[in-house]
């Protein structure tokens, strides 16, 4: 049975709360840790839960040594922070996306799991979504080709009042806006999906909607591969409708998720012909369709994949390299973004953007943040559109 505890109880938390509650024989929630001890009680109060109470997660560690796990649910800024300590004492660690605010902090983290025999997961939860698992393996596959142009849509929508809780729209509190907290999962996915990093990035960032926020609300960016294959990644919480979703456009066909599959078939003259290619999609699709299902998606498939991962002594799906990469491509984004240049990858550690510290320097801030609330009421939070 693994002792667990979560520290941040804020918007994701509770995802985490009913993950683990999936497995009562394998895991016990024995902790909630918040800066904001009442949200924490809150949270105790709505599941059940028999958990010790603590305003700081240092103190908790040392009034429960023999932790297991710690889930971090922090605000990006303090996510490094808290998993290494928490290493330092023989802990394991699930980490939220994303996995740091830098690179200089992602392998600090590494360094910390491997000094201390410990292992730690990084959150990206929607690998462990049917649509997204099915069309890796149907990319992985062969059977529509080389990905010669991949459209990533990181499209949410968020109200002008999101910025106004008190760490959010911050450069140095939040480590940036859409393209670090909410493209974190679509980027993971490209990267899983390509299976190594882009060469060259470009990018442009602007604010076109919050100004009470300082990061960028918007960002394109466009990725190079080794093969010359190329990526586009909007990041947005401009875009009515959240409408997400990854599209390959394969040598062969185009596939998508949401599903959609489409394959031409060439004239003489190189125009499409009228039927498709009919053969190729009903062959794709079989492949797709005789895939077995998850036995359990989002959040509750990564817990679960964590777990037994430690249960049997080997390495989860997503590690902390996983994470550094969704990190440096981020980064990457950023440079290019803010000093309005070609960036090739990968990042050195003598590159100003790998520390934190470095990203604050030449970050843009298009506005001047000015009055906060300190919390908002418990509502719902939308988690992504994947079918």
């Amino acid at each position: 049975m693994l002792k667990v505890a979560i520290v941040g109880t804020g918007n994701i938390a509770p995802q985490h709360v009913i993950g683990l509650l999936e497995f009562p024989e394998r895991c016990e929630i024995v902790a909630l840790c918040d800066i904001y001890p009442e949200k924490a009680e809150a949270m105790k109060q709505k599941y059940g839960l028999q958990s010790q109470i603590f305003d700081d997660h240092e103190k908790m560690l040392a009034a429960i040594p023999d932790l297991d796990v710690v889930h971090v649910c922090t605000p990006p800024y303090v996510h490094a922070e808290i998993a290494i300590n928490a290493m330092n004492v023989g802990m394991n660690v699930l980490v939220e996306k994303p996995m740091a605010t830098c690179l200089a902090e992602c392998d600090a983290m590494i360094e910390a799991e491997a000094r201390n025999q410990v292992t730690m997961g990084i959150v990206a939860q929607n690998r462990f979504r049917d649509s997204i698992y099915r069309l890796k393996e149907v990319a992985d596959s062969g059977l529509a080709g080389k990905v010669v142009c991949a459209h990533v849509n990181s499209l949410w929508w968020r109200g002008h009042s999101y910025y106004d809780l008190w760490w959010r729209g911050l450069w140095e509190k939040e480590g940036g806006g859409p393209t670090l907290n909410h493209a974190v999962h679509h980027i993971d996915m490209i990267n899983w999906i390509m299976g190594e990093l882009p060469t060259e990035v470009m990018a442009m960032l602007t604010n076109v909607m919050h100004d009470n926020s300082e990061v960028e609300d918007l960002s394109l960016a466009m990725l190079r591969y080794p093969n010359n294959s190329i990526a586009e990644v909007t990041s947005s919480v401009v875009h009515h409708g959240e409408e997400q979703g990854i599209v390959l456009q394969c040598a062969d066909a185009k596939i998508a998720a949401p599903w959609d599959i489409k394959a031409e078939l060439t004239r003489p003259n190189g125009f499409p012909i009228d039927e498709h290619n009919q053969e190729l999609i009903a062959k794709i699709t079989a492949f797709k369709d005789d895939l077995e299902d998850l036995k359990y998606e989002g959040h509750t498939g990564e817990i679960d994949d964590y777990m037994t991962a430690l249960e049997n002594g080997t390495r989860p799906l997503i590690t902390g390299a996983d994470g550094r990469k969704t990190v440096e491509l981020i980064t990457a984004i950023y440079k290019a973004g803010c000093l309005k240049q070609l960036v090739t990858l990968p990042l050195s550690q003598d590159d100003e953007f790998y520390t934190f510290d470095g990203l604050l320097k030449n970050a843009v801030r298009f506005y001047k943040k000015g009055e906060a609330v300190e919390n908002f009421a418990a509502e719902e939070i939308t988690v992504g559109t994947y079918k």
